[in-house]
C-alpha cells in the first residue's frame, strides 16, 4: 500500500510515546493548551461511553441528525480499513490534504513531548471540529471514560452511556462496577445523560454520579422503554410513543441501542421523521455487516458472507441472539482474536448457533491470539475447530464441505479492518 502524507505523520506520532495505552488527561490538556483550546469552539457535542453499542449508536443519532438537515461532525475509534474513518466533518470523511495538515499542526505544536498516539491524533480531531462549520460533534469515547483524551468538555449538550460490560479490566478495574465508574467520568454537572440497559451494580454507580452533579438521568427501563410487537420497533418516553420499523443494523441488541439513540434525539428536538431516519438509515460496518462483493464474497462461493468486530463475551451473546433469529442456515466461524481478550467468554454463546470454527491469526497484528490457541477454546467451548493458515484458505475448506452455508468472519476489529481492505 502507497504511504501517503498522513501515514507518514501518523508514523511518528506513534514513536512519541512508549505505551500503546496510558490512561492521564495531562498531555492531552497540555497539547490542547498550545492549539488554544479548540475544544471550547466546537459545535455542541454530544458524547458517547459505554463497552458495546457506542458506534451503532452514534451512526443512528448522526442519521437521524442528518434526516433533519444537520451538519454533523463524528469522531469514532479504532478505524477499520483507513485512519480518515475516525473523523467525519459535517457529514464527509475527512479528507488526505485536510487530515495531513491537522496532524502535523498537532505534532508542530507538541514539540517532541511524549503523548500517545490516541491522544494527539485526538487533539487533531477536537482541532478539526473547531475549524469546520457544523451543527453538532458526535464524539465516541475510545477507552473508558474519565480518563479518556475525548473528556475534555465541559458543557456537552448530552451524554450518553450504553451498556456496561466486563473489558480492558487491566484499565478500568476488575469488577462491573469500577468500570461503570470509569464510563460514568463522561457525566457533566447539570447535562442530561442517557443510559442504555445496565446491570444493577453499573447502573448503581451511573445514578449515584448523576445524582451528585445534578445531571437529569434520561435512563432505559424508567424515562424512557424500548421493545418490539409485531415486528416494529415500540420507543415509549414522557413525550409519547413512537411506532418505527425495526433497526436497518441487524441484531436484537439494536433494538436497545435505537432506544438510546432515540433518548437522546427526543431530548435534542427531533421529530417523528428523523428518528424514522435514525433506525433506518445507519450504516456501521463491521457490526453484522454482510458483505455483497468484493474478492473474498467470490471466494465464499453461494455461501453468505458476514463479518462482525466484536470481542468481548456481550459482543458474542449479541452475536448468538442475531444468528438466532436469522433463518435457520449452516453457520461457520472463521475468527481471529486477541491476546487480551476473554476468548472462552467470547464463544461459549456461539457454540449452539454453529458447525464448525476456523481459526485464523490476525495478519500484520503482534498481539493476535495464535490459531492454535483459538482451535483449543473453541473445542473447550463445544465447537469443532480446525486452525487455517488465512481467511482464503478456511473459506476454501468451508466451501469444500457445504456450498451453501453462512459464514461470519469474527473476533476483532482488527481482523475486520483486515478483511475489508483484503476486500476491496
Amino acid at each position: 500500500m502507497t504511504q501517503t502524507g498522513s501515514d507518514a505523520i501518523l508514523e511518528r506520532m506513534m514513536a512519541l510515546h512508549p505505551k500503546v495505552i496510558d490512561l492521564t488527561l495531562d498531555r492531552v490538556w497540555r497539547l490542547l493548551e498550545a492549539l488554544d483550546n479548540p475544544q471550547n469552539a466546537m459545535p455542541p457535542v454530544i458524547h458517547l461511553a459505554g463497552t458495546n453499542g457506542k458506534g451503532s449508536t452514534q451512526a443512528m443519532i448522526r442519521a437521524g441528525l442528518e434526516a433533519m438537515g444537520k451538519r454533523v461532525h463524528a469522531y469514532t475509534s479504532p478505524h477499520l480499513a483507513r485512519f480518515h474513518e475516525r473523523i467525519r466533518l459535517a457529514g464527509e470523511l475527512i479528507s488526505e490534504e485536510a487530515l495531513t495538515a491537522f496532524l502535523d499542526e498537532c505534532y508542530a505544536k507538541n514539540g517532541g513531548e511524549n503523548i500517545t498516539y490516541f491522544e494527539i491524533t485526538t487533539c487533531a480531531a477536537l482541532l478539526a471540529f473547531a475549524r469546520t462549520p457544523a451543527d453538532y460533534t458526535l464524539l465516541e469515547v475510545g477507552l473508558g471514560g474519565r480518563l479518556d483524551a475525548t473528556n475534555v468538555i465541559d458543557k456537552p449538550a448530552v451524554t450518553i452511556i450504553t451498556p456496561v460490560d466486563l473489558d480492558h479490566q487491566q484499565f478500568l478495574g476488575e469488577t462491573l462496577a469500577e468500570i461503570a465508574g470509569e464510563k460514568a467520568g463522561i457525566i457533566k454537572r447539570g447535562v442530561p445523560c442517557v443510559v442504555g440497559p445496565q446491570k444493577p451494580e453499573g447502573l448503581e454507580v451511573i445514578e449515584a454520579r448523576t445524582e451528585r452533579l445534578g445531571a437529569p438521568l434520561l435512563a432505559y427501563g424508567q424515562q424512557w422503554h424500548v421493545g418490539t410487537e409485531n415486528g416494529r420497533l415500540i420507543y415509549q418516553d414522557e413525550q409519547g410513543l413512537l411506532d418505527l420499523p425495526q433497526p436497518n443494523l441487524p441484531g436484537p441488541h439494536q433494538i436497545m441501542n435505537a432506544g438510546a439513540a432515540l433518548a437522546a434525539l427526543r431530548h435534542l428536538g427531533a421529530d417523528e421523521a428523523a428518528c424514522e431516519a435514525a433506525v433506518t438509515k445507519a450504516f456501521w460496518p463491521a457490526r453484522m455487516q454482510r458483505l455483497k462483493t468484493g474478492p473474498l464474497v467470490e471466494a465464499a462461493g453461494d455461501s453468505d458472507l458476514w463479518l462482525d468486530g466484536g470481542h468481548n463475551p456481550a459482543a458474542g451473546e449479541a452475536i448468538a441472539a442475531t444468528l438466532a433469529q436469522m433463518p435457520k442456515r449452516e453457520t461457520h466461524l472463521i475468527c481471529g482474536m486477541l491476546n487480551t481478550k476473554d476468548i472462552g467468554g467470547y464463544l461459549r454463546p456461539l457454540a449452539p448457533h454453529v458447525a464448525s470454527l476456523h481459526a485464523v491469526s490476525i495478519p500484520g497484528e503482534a498481539n493476535t491470539l495464535p490459531a492454535d490457541v483459538t482451535v483449543a477454546a473453541a473445542t473447550k467451548a463445544g465447537i469443532p475447530a480446525h486452525e487455517a493458515h488465512s481467511v482464503n484458505e478456511a473459506l476454501a475448506t468451508i466451501r469444500a464441505q457445504n456450498k451453501e452455508s453462512r459464514i461470519l468472519i469474527c473476533g476483532s476489529l482488527y481482523l475486520a479492518g483486515n478483511i475489508l481492505r483484503s476486500n476491496g
